[in-house]
């Protein structure tokens, strides 16, 4: 059973920076699709960034493209979300989920396509 352990959240202000982290266990291969979704109070958990630890791939959601980005270090089993220029409506519980299909999709994560989720990091964004 693949388990995962985001850490890294915390609290920032506006137009600062963080960097999460997705430790995941029991990984057999490289061929995993690896993602980041948030949610945010009284909303949906939504796809941010996704990654296919054999190649590289990746995906943004337009709410994050240019200023998120997704890495892997498969020597470590971790992928990272370093955040940048960070706004308040990026504040959110992030989580990692790994895809039931083994890479990222160019069409981003689908929330039910996933497989096993981390239980998340708090994302606060204040001034």
């Amino acid at each position: 059973q693949v388990q995962l352990v985001e850490s890294g959240g915390g609290t920032v202000q506006p137009g600062g920076s963080l960097t999460l982290s997705c430790a995941i266990s029991s990984l057999t291969n490289n061929y995993y699709g690896i993602s980041w979704f948030r949610q945010a109070p009284g909303k949906e958990r939504e796809g941010v960034s996704c990654i296919s630890m054999n190649d590289g791939t990746t995906y943004y959601s337009e709410s994050v493209k240019g200023r998120f980005t997704i890495s892997r270090d498969n020597a470590k089993n971790t992928v990272y979300l370093q955040m940048n220029n960070l706004k308040p409506e990026d504040t959110a519980v992030y989580y990692c989920a790994t895809d039931r299909a083994p890479y990222c999709s160019g069409e981003g994560p689908y929330l039910y396509g996933m497989d096993s989720w981390g239980k998340g990091t708090l994302v606060t964004v204040s001034s």
